[in-house]
């Protein structure tokens, strides 16, 4: 799924995006800690899709125009989660754990998604019989071990060439 890697990816900064009706806009003034796919059941009902894309920063970098609405649910293994939208459309801008420093943006959000590939995929155990994964790609069962730290390397590998 990953595609070639010939040039380190380059993120038009400042990244910006936003939800479907356009209520809601987003701007994000760093470039992504990381972004990964996630295959989980969660993320498959929230986007009814394969799998979401979770790209990775820090909560202070995010500033947005708009008023949302908050979703809060506990994990499957009992963290408080928390998953931000628009009221008006529904489309999820971003997810987290209550408290945590850093965000998940849905990075279908974006305004631009051409210089997105994923350092791996989580929750693979449950992904669509469809979807193939590289033996190449970083690949987790489930959620990973080591606080997603290889597939932070692999990103800033990514990033910087």
């Amino acid at each position: 799924m990953l595609k070639p890697e010939t040039a380190p990816l380059e993120p038009p900064m400042p990244l910006t995006g936003g939800c479907q009706c356009g209520r809601i806009r987003y701007r994000l003034s760093a470039k992504p800690l990381v972004f990964y796919l996630c295959h989980c059941k969660e993320c498959q009902r929230q986007t009814s899709s394969a799998f979401g894309e979770s790209l990775r920063f820090a909560r202070d970098v995010l500033e947005v125009d708009g008023e949302l609405a908050v979703f809060r649910r506990t994990s499957d293994a009992g963290n408080a989660r928390e998953g931000w939208y628009c009221t008006d459309c529904g489309v999820r801008i971003w997810h987290g754990t209550q408290g945590s420093s850093e965000i998940n943006i849905k990075a279908g959000t974006l305004d631009d998604t051409s210089w997105l590939a994923p350092a791996g995929h989580i929750w693979t155990r449950s992904k669509q019989s469809f979807v193939t994964i590289a033996e190449h790609e970083l690949a987790y069962d489930g959620q990973p071990d080591d606080d997603y730290q290889a597939l932070r390397d692999r990103w800033f590998q990514m990033l910087t060439g």
